[in-house]
């Protein structure tokens, strides 16, 4: 069985701590991730390092530093240079290492899509070109065609291209991908309260400057949604006057 078992960080390959990625608080301080689900989510704000973890281990392991499979190599910015000492700085245990599996990152995924077109494979992601759907229905496509194999699976803030209706329709593409599979693991980076809340995934959260596993409810996602969805108007009068939003 392909499982992922720990993330570590191996100090005596730090470049230099006061360099990005480095600098980044969650970062650094990284020691041992024990990974104990086949589906983890990276939650944090903005630029507490969710997503730069997640891109690096896509690099230790192989994939695209844009997406795609192990296949890809479709590089349009300098980016990867930067986050290259970090990849090389991780150590990934698996019970069993493939190579199978997707790198998916929503920012890049029009390059993405223009390489399946240009390699002619588009049969392989539902028979249609994914430039040909909408960027929800294109997402879904690749989701339903090429995350039903055997393999390790990344998948940087899938919410940004799917409505709430349609990731509630994803979470149902991820049950039976679990349910049915054994030797699929996936990690995904997300602000979306829908996705992360996938029952028994484990979570861990960027927030506090340190790597830590948390809780649902204990997310910054599902807290807020639920303060500003119990009431809207408050929420917003507070917001707009600069009064204090946790009163109350």
């Amino acid at each position: 069985m392909m499982r992922l078992k720990n993330i570590s960080l191996l100090p005596e390959r730090v470049t230099n701590r006061h360099a990005y990625p480095f600098n980044i608080p969650a970062i650094v301080s990284l020691n041992v991730l024990e990974i104990t689900s086949r589906l983890c989510f990276f939650v944090g704000e903005n630029g507490t390092g969710k997503s730069t973890l997640l891109e690096a281990i896509a690099l230790h392991y192989g994939f695209g530093a844009e997406g795609g499979t192990r296949n890809f190599s479709s590089r349009t910015t300098d980016s990867v240079d930067a986050i290259k000492p970090l990849a090389d700085a991780l150590r990934l245990s698996f019970t069993k290492r493939t190579g199978a599996g997707f790198y998916l990152r929503a920012e890049s995924f029009f390059n993405i899509a223009s390489k399946i077109d240009h390699l002619g494979v588009a049969q392989s992601y539902g028979g249609k070109s994914l430039h040909e759907q909408s960027h929800g229905e294109s997402f879904l496509a690749l989701l339903q065609n090429r995350f039903g194999r055997n393999g390790f699976y990344l998948l940087d803030e899938p919410e940004a291209a799917l409505s709430p209706q349609r990731q509630l329709a994803f979470l149902v593409i991820l049950h039976d991908l679990l349910d049915n599979n054994e030797n699929v693991q996936l990690i995904f980076a997300t602000h979306s309260p829908i996705l992360l809340a996938y029952p028994d995934a484990q979570i861990f959260s960027f927030d506090s400057g340190q790597i830590r596993q948390i809780s649902y409810r204990e997310t910054q996602p599902y807290q807020l949604s639920s303060r500003f969805l119990a009431n809207p108007d408050r929420y917003l009068a507070a917001l707009f006057s600069e009064l204090p939003l946790n009163e109350g």
